[in-house]
């Protein structure tokens, strides 16, 4: 394993929201996270929540810390890893940009991340052609906002089509309380 040293110059404080872990028998406990992350060599390595998200300090590009860390995560843990990574303050910008009602005891508030716009650009398009009544979806800077009734959030129209095959590597959705304490993180 290769290990990026973060240098006090350049260095971003990053999410990296991992896809599928303590899901469908992949299990990675939060301590374990961490410990990888700094062996990579990441500063302030701090996981949020149980759901496979990890706030770090890094210097570098984020298509080669990605690269890396998704390498890492398969070598250790022997499962397909694929993760998001973004600055935090892009976290904190999607979180204040949430165009639906916070405060809708209704529904669930839900941040899709994708590094790919071609991929966020496909799912607004079929997404918006779900036409259901039931669930919102806006576009947003690099993200897609999402919004569904509570209790329904795996039912649908737009949780079947995040939900395909071809999106697995790509997209990863949070709600956006979950959003919030990375960016308070």
């Amino acid at each position: 394993m290769t290990t990026a040293k973060a240098s006090s110059k350049s260095v971003t404080r990053y999410a990296a929201l991992l896809r599928g872990v303590n899901v469908n028998g992949i299990t990675i406990r939060s301590a374990d996270l961490k410990a990888l992350f700094a062996e990579l060599g990441f500063g302030a390595v701090r996981t949020v929540l149980a759901s496979g998200n990890v706030l770090f300090d890094a210097a570098g590009s984020a298509a080669a810390l990605k690269k890396q860390i998704e390498g890492a995560l398969r070598e250790r843990f022997g499962y397909d890893a694929w993760i998001v990574l973004a600055p935090q303050s892009d976290l904190a910008k999607s979180a204040k940009a949430y165009p639906f009602g916070r405060d809708d005891e209704a529904h669930h508030p839900y941040v899709v991340f994708s590094a790919d716009a071609a991929v966020l650009r496909e799912l607004l398009r079929d997404a918006g052609s779900t036409d259901s009544g039931i669930e919102r979806v806006a576009p947003g800077d690099g993200v897609l906002y999402w919004q569904c009734p509570r209790g329904a959030s795996t039912d649908t129209p737009v949780a079947k089509l995040l939900a395909k095959p071809r999106y697995k590597s790509s997209i990863t959705t949070r709600n956006l309380r979950t959003v919030e304490k990375l960016v308070e993180g």
